[in-house]
């Protein structure tokens, strides 16, 4: 699984990578074979104005299905990241849960007749 980290009007830290690389394998690492890829962009969108500018994008594709793609901005870029991070992992979680229950429901049982309807063996 490939993580791909950009920066745009900062600098991107060793420190950053090694924390946004950190926070993903806490949060994906149980699903990382579901995972192709991650990217991640933060950036600083009004410069060196300050405010509450720090923004954290994170875009995780997934096979044969629509991408994960959240966005969280804040003061502090770490604290984007951590928010961006969790909310990234509960919707990956919920999406993977969901094509699994989907592929479930299609599923004819052993025990059950083309239609639908179970099989009812009744003793000789």
């Amino acid at each position: 699984m490939e993580i791909d980290i950009q920066a745009h009007n900062l600098p991107l830290t060793r420190d950053m990578r090694e924390h946004i690389k950190r926070r993903l394998g806490f949060s994906l690492s149980t699903r990382y074979e579901r995972i192709r890829r991650i990217l991640v962009r933060v950036s600083d969108i009004n410069g060196p104005r300050g405010g509450n500018d720090k923004r954290c994008l994170i875009q995780v594709v997934l096979p044969r299905q629509a991408d994960v793609v959240i966005e969280d901005t804040e003061s502090s870029l770490y604290a984007a990241i951590d928010r961006a991070v969790a909310r990234v992992s509960r919707t990956v979680m919920r999406r993977l849960e969901q094509s699994r229950d989907k592929r479930r429901a299609h599923h004819v049982y052993d025990d059950q007749l083309p239609d639908g309807t179970d099989r009812i063996e009744y003793p000789a």
